[in-house]
């Protein structure tokens, strides 16, 4: 599987800045002083030397949100117990959650993955059963993973891309959950960045002050033990990462392979970025960081990779709410430019030379 990796990394090139220079032409050429819709215009430009179409549609939007079980809840790092995974994905699946009102309001397909509960959910749920593993090991003890689980988890995410795009998807987010992930998160962040421990962990669903300071030390305890590096990107999510934030490094892989751009939501999936650029630095062309965290690592993973979040509104729910609320910026930005008229098309005189 690390040679099927490897040659789905080699096919991830750049963007091309031509593309994006038609698009500004046209940009340029609407009913608006120069640059006056900024990040909208930002946007409408990146899609359009992503897609390599001038016109590109952008009808088809799928949210895909992994779930997955970490072994390290066990060293009691987080506010709630993990039973709470698996009832939330009933709750994906009936509707209920943050992720569906908001996909709703985007128009986005929301499409839940099974990739390492630690439970076994009845047949005939609209579900996708990818399962790796019954969640992580605990990783202040031993490895999270086998390195052949952190590829196959790489894979499942890389497969739901490409299904995406036979499909005719025009965009994806991704989205996680998984209680305990802030504490693998925190982790990778340390690894792949440099950053200390106490910097990059937060207090995820709302530890108190004593839970963080051994929080912080569990984390710096699995990263002793395992000795990640950020040379070896599926190896340190072997040690100290998540299935999800595996499943959701293939997803981005995926979709930049697919010519697709990527909303990222907040903490976890960013550190699911971490990883795929750090397998395919060209991948960052076709990220999109839809809002900044109050996970303070998340920060820290943003000026890693040199994003730029659309916004800030104090959001920490994960699920691939904020990747949601970005998926309609990008589709507000897109319609500015095809549907906008041009100065000559609306009989509108120009700036004067």
């Amino acid at each position: 599987m690390e040679y099927e990796l490897a040659q789905l990394t080699s096919q991830i090139k750049p963007l091309d800045p031509a593309w994006a220079a038609r698009a500004q032409e046209r940009l340029d050429s609407l009913t608006k002083p120069v640059g006056s819709l900024g990040r909208l215009e930002e946007l409408a430009a990146q899609y359009v030397a992503i897609r390599e179409e001038l016109f590109p549609p952008l009808e088809l939007k799928r949210v895909v949100v992994f779930a997955g079980d970490h072994g390290v809840v066990a060293e009691k790092v987080s506010a709630y117990p993990q039973e709470v995974t698996f009832q939330m994905v009933h709750n994906f699946l009936r509707g209920g959650a943050g992720i569906n009102v908001l996909a709703l309001q985007a128009g986005a397909r929301v499409e839940v993955v099974d990739i390492g509960v630690n439970h076994d959910f009845e047949p005939g749920l609209n579900l996708v059963h990818r399962k790796v593993a019954y969640g992580t090991r605990n990783m202040a003890q031993e490895p999270a993973m086998t390195r052949e689980e952190a590829l196959r988890a790489i894979w499942v995410g890389v497969e739901r891309a490409q299904e995406a795009v036979e499909d005719g998807v025009d965009v994806l987010a991704a989205g996680d959950m998984g209680i305990g992930n802030t504490t693998p998160a925190a982790a990778l962040t340390t690894v792949f960045t440099g950053r200390p421990v106490g910097a990059a962990t937060g207090r995820g669903t709302g530890i108190d002050s004593d839970m963080h300071t051994h929080k912080v030390a569990v984390i710096n305890r699995a990263l002793s033990l395992n000795k990640p590096t950020a040379d070896d990107p599926v190896g340190a999510l072997a040690g100290v990462g998540g299935l999800e934030i595996a499943g959701i490094a293939g997803l981005i892989l995926g979709a930049a392979a697919g010519r697709r751009p990527l909303l990222l939501d907040g903490f976890i999936a960013t550190a699911g970025a971490l990883v795929a650029v750090q397998l395919a630095p060209a991948v960052k062309d076709y990220l999109i960081a839809a809002h900044r965290s109050v996970e303070p690592g998340h920060q820290i993973m943003l000026d890693h990779l040199g994003l730029k979040p659309l916004f800030n509104l104090n959001m920490r729910l994960g699920e691939g709410t904020g990747a949601a609320l970005g998926i309609c910026l990008l589709e507000a930005g897109w319609r500015i430019y095809r549907e906008m008229a041009t100065f000559a098309e609306a009989g509108v005189a120009g700036k004067k030379e």
